[in-house]
Order: structure tokens, then C-alpha cells, then sequence
């Protein structure tokens, strides 16, 4: 057995980083952090007010946990489809579906959010052109 490639991780949290979808991750498990080779994990805060911009996962699925808070969610191709989702929901996002997360206030909205993509930003598209339909909140 390879010890190297068996050793644990632990991160520690405090450490965040900006991701493309325009909002702070805590650094969690990953490819940076750990030798995770198929899977990320972060938590994610949204303060009030805060909307991601449009984007997707191109070839990676994530599954969401909202761990406080209330949020909305939107998803698919003209981002069609609308969720309410507050503590204790789980949402599953397919590889390539659209989607905006927001945070309409006023407490944080908190999710931890897994990902099988271990490079946490490197499928991630933005889809500026989805950022203005008329029924998303403005960023």
C-alpha cells in the first residue's frame, strides 16, 4: 500500500476564495486542498441580496444541502423553473443544467455543496446572456 496516496486531509476552515459563479466559497475538500481526485465539498454563504451569476457544471453533477436560511433556485435552459428552498432541503443539479442560486434576505443563506468535480472551478461556465432575463433579481 502506498501511504502517500492514502494520507487524510484535514481542512481547516477560515480560508475562502471567489469563484466564477461571483460569490465567496470556504476552502473545503478538493484538488488544491487535499489529493481529492473526484469530488469537491465547500460551504458556501450568501449574504442578503446575493445572486450568483448564471452558469453551469459542464460535465459534473453537484448536490446541495442548505444548511440555513431560505433561498431561491433557478434552473434550465431559459431558467425556467423556480424553487423555494430554505434549511434542511437538498437540491441535485445535473452536469450542463443552468442555474442561479440567490438570497433574498434577510438572514445568510448557507449551503455546503459537493461537487464530482475536484478542481472546484474548472467545469464551471458563466452564461452572461442568461444574467439578464427579466424574472432573475438583479445582481
Amino acid at each position: 500500500m502506498n501511504v502517500d496516496t492514502q494520507a487524510c486531509t484535514v481542512v481547516r476552515s477560515g480560508l475562502s476564495y471567489t469563484g466564477r459563479q461571483g460569490y465567496d466559497y470556504d476552502h473545503g475538500i478538493s484538488n488544491a486542498t487535499s489529493n481529492a481526485k473526484a469530488l469537491c465539498l465547500h460551504r458556501a454563504p450568501l449574504p442578503p441580496g446575493a445572486r450568483a451569476v448564471a452558469h453551469l457544471h459542464e460535465d459534473h453533477e453537484s448536490a446541495i444541502f442548505v444548511v440555513r436560511g431560505r433561498g431561491e433556485f433557478w434552473w434550465g435552459a431559459e431558467l425556467e423553473h423556480h424553487e423555494l428552498v430554505e434549511a434542511g432541503d437538498y437540491i441535485h443539479i445535473p452536469a450542463g443544467v443552468p442555474h442561479v442560486p440567490y438570497n433574498p434576505g434577510p438572514d445568510v443563506f448557507e449551503v455546503v455543496l459537493a461537487r464530482t468535480d475536484p478542481n472546484e472551478q474548472e467545469s464551471v461556465v458563466t452564461l452572461p446572456e442568461l444574467d439578464a432575463l427579466p424574472h432573475l433579481p438583479r445582481r
